[in-house]
């Protein structure tokens, strides 16, 4: 809500410009895909805007999603060139080699040992390492 009351559409456009933010829309979008650990949330021909405040992007999607299962072989199915190395995240795999000074199999180790949590595999070396 706007204090002051209704505002026509110049004047909230001015408004955001003055604190920083632009919005602009994304055209011709066909799907967008977010997918967590057992599930996909798949749009199909969603109207996606780009919000920008201060330097930092921002996605919003609108529309209905169908949501299914993940499957094991569900990026070769959806035609990729590659499947996707089986393990952990690189990302994961990094912070924990990182913070817990250990090499890169010790570190897929622990994560597949802590199920895929990186705070987890970090405590779980350490406890280890002060026995």
């Amino acid at each position: 809500m706007i204090p002051g009351g209704p505002r026509n559409p110049r004047q909230v456009e001015l408004m955001m410009r003055r604190l920083g933010m632009t919005t602009e829309p994304m055209p011709e979008v066909e799907e967008v895909v977010i997918r967590t650990r057992h599930q996909e949330h798949v749009f199909v021909r969603p109207e996606v805007t780009v919000l920008t405040v201060q330097g930092v992007r921002t996605y919003q999607v609108v529309g209905d999603a169908a949501v299914r299962p993940r499957t094991a072989d569900a990026g070769a199915s959806a035609g990729t060139a590659a499947a996707a190395p089986a393990g952990p995240p690189e990302e994961d795999v990094e912070l924990v080699m990182s913070q817990a000074n250990v090499s890169r199999e010790e570190a897929i180790e622990a994560l597949r040992a802590a199920g895929g949590a990186p705070a987890e595999a970090i405590l779980r070396i350490l406890s280890h390492a002060e026995r």
